[in-house]
């Protein structure tokens, strides 16, 4: 039994935002102009995103769960599809609106379909290739029909000003970048945004689709300590201490910095490129993978400053993609975490770039404690 991907759909809030407009919709740390933001920004390359506030008040426009049934509502008009179809509704995301109900719970509140089957998949960039592969899975067993899963991310209220109770560390933070990257490495990285993807068991007529051959995805958190966090310190050891468990109550986490989203940049920049290598290599070896196989490469990079080392390391193993081959809107897009995949693949299903018979493999790696996904997708 088949699945395939037989329409797609996108959501971002509000005007694209320009880099030099980030501080003016996020707010200044302590009141004080970032001395980072500009080394940050040369690195990533992201020129343009979108943020779910408000610029003239700072208020958000949209919660997650808005964005998302904003996406499956794209997606449907797009591909004609009818909603009450829908039997399966699988999301994925990083930042939900609450603890409880599941993410996929509110999105299905909103969106507008009749009653159905519910996943929410947590993680980070991943989650949305898990809520993908939960809908290949449903759908190519024969349990679903129509499954529509999500890529979503809200993080705009975790990177306002307002979040960090703090000013700037102490002393130059060009000379100790670690404490300057650890704290604002992600806000001038990080944007919202939502994709969707349609599944189901054969093409629709007279429409493109995708065909989904196969989804791999790999954790190596057996092996390495969390990267990327929120809700919890970082110790010494290098093990996180969940918010919980500070005495104090919810109060005194809040103050200690908990809930500010942070990244361990040393641990990002000596593992990324090294293991996105070594799934690679499994991948290959697993599916048979060679270059010919492969007319589109669609990778979630979170910065253009990995795109040359992640070449290097796809090229020194014999796999060897020219520049013409990748497609990544990261620029001015953003990065939207789990809703990068989709919004990437979206953006390219609709361009009139593919061709029958062409292949698309897309590559998602996902810091927070290392996961790695592939899927590959022949165009019908």
């Amino acid at each position: 039994m088949s699945a395939y991907l037989t329409g797609l759909g996108a959501f971002l809030p509000n005007k694209p935002v320009h880099n030099a407009k980030i501080e003016t919709v996020l707010g200044m740390i302590g009141g004080v102009p970032s001395a980072l933001r500009d080394v940050i920004l040369e690195r990533n390359g992201i020129k343009w995103r979108y943020y779910a506030v408000d610029p003239e008040t700072g208020r958000p426009t949209h919660t997650n769960a808005e964005l998302t049934a904003e996406a499956v509502r794209n997606l449907a008009e797009t591909s004609g599809l009818d909603l009450a179809t829908v039997d399966l509704l699988a999301c994925g995301t990083s930042s939900p609106d609450q603890v409880i109900p599941g993410h996929a719970s509110m999105v299905h509140g909103l969106v507008g379909c009749g009653p159905c089957e519910i996943a929410s998949t947590a993680g980070v960039c991943c989650s949305s290739v898990a809520a993908m592969k939960y809908a290949c899975a449903s759908v190519a067993a024969g349990m679903s029909r129509a499954a529509v899963a999500t890529g979503s991310e809200l993080v705009s209220p975790a990177l306002r000003a307002l979040q960090f109770l703090t000013g700037p560390a102490e002393g130059d933070p060009l000379q100790n970048p670690y404490l300057g990257f650890d704290r604002e490495f992600l806000r001038f990285m990080l944007s919202d945004g939502a994709g969707a993807m349609l599944v189901e068991p054969e093409p629709r007529l007279g429409r493109p689709a995708l065909r989904i051959d196969w989804i791999d995805m790999i954790s190596y958190a057996n092996e390495l300590p969390a990267c990327m966090y929120t809700g919890a310190l970082k110790q010494e050891d290098g093990t996180l201490r969940g918010w919980r468990s500070q005495e104090g109550g919810p109060a005194e986490a809040v103050r200690r910095g908990y809930f500010n989203l942070a990244q361990d940049v040393n641990l990002l920049s000596e593992n990324i490129v090294k293991l996105a290598g070594r799934f690679f290599a499994e991948v290959r070896r697993r599916r048979g993978l060679k270059p010919q196989d492969v007319d589109w490469l669609v990778p979630h990079i979170s910065s253009m400053f990995f795109r040359e080392p992640l070449y290097e390391e796809m090229a020194g193993q014999g796999f060897d993609l020219p520049a013409e081959k990748w497609f990544t809107n990261l620029m001015y897009k953003g990065n939207t975490g789990a809703a990068s995949f989709p919004i990437m693949l979206e953006e390219l299903y609709h361009s009139g770039k593919l061709r029958p018979g062409e292949r698309v493999l897309c590559a998602v790696p996902e810091s927070a404690r290392f996961t790695f996904a592939a899927i590959h997708l022949t165009v019908e």
